[in-house]
């Protein structure tokens, strides 16, 4: 059976919400040096769309954000949250602020070695959130920063199908004050890898 190829740059140039939640159930895949593949399902995404979200252009430190994430679509980089380092994939044009974070993963291979870089009690805290996910695929941000979303050593793969409408819950984000009544987080329905955190307001799911 052909292996699915890696999502191209190009996919990432539209609209972050709608490309969040076509990632939904779609496969984060790391590739360590040796070799070893390191994957999980992906279950919970974030979309952040600056040019209409508050949480990306409100004040002096959203504006610094912002012009971080004005790179090429389809390009890794990194937020920092409290010291800890945040995966997402640039979306829209070059120049324009906008990205889909990877909040939350469901381990399929090479747990053993997510492990070893994120010792946990729990398995299903292992990668149940966006730092998480970082440590545990041994992630380094100075090597993937700016590096092509479907480059060897980290890359995403589409879902298998798309995902029915009735297996996503839409909810607000995570954490943020601005913005914070916009439904753009995207979650697997009855996952036990979601991020534990609750969103900034209350949990209400959103019609589709």
């Amino acid at each position: 059976m052909p292996q699915t190829p890696p999502l191209r740059p190009a996919h990432f140039a539209g609209d972050p919400v709608q490309i969040a939640r076509e990632l939904l159930g779609g496969t984060l895949v790391r590739v360590m040096p040796g070799g070893a593949r390191l994957t999980g399902r992906i279950v919970e995404v974030e979309a952040y769309d600056c040019p209409r979200d508050p949480a990306c252009t409100a004040g002096r430190f959203h504006a610094a954000r912002s012009a971080d994430m004005a790179v090429p679509p389809g390009q890794w980089l990194f937020w920092m949250a409290h010291g800890h380092p945040l995966l997402q994939v640039a979306c829209r044009p070059a120049g324009v602020a906008a990205s889909v974070l990877i909040r939350a993963i469901e381990p399929l291979e090479g747990v053993g070695h997510m492990l070893t870089h994120r010792p946990v009690t729990r398995q299903r805290d292992l990668t149940s959130g966006p730092a998480k996910l970082v440590y545990a695929l041994d992630i380094n941000p100075g090597q993937v920063t700016g590096t092509p979303v479907d480059s060897a050593a980290l890359h995403l793969l589409p879902p298998a199908a798309p995902l029915p409408d009735d297996l996503v819950v839409v909810t607000a984000r995570i954490g943020i004050r601005e913005g914070r009544n916009l439904p753009w987080r995207f979650t697997l329905r009855g996952s036990p890898w979601i991020s534990p955190a609750t969103p900034s307001m209350e949990l209400v799911e959103v019609a589709q």
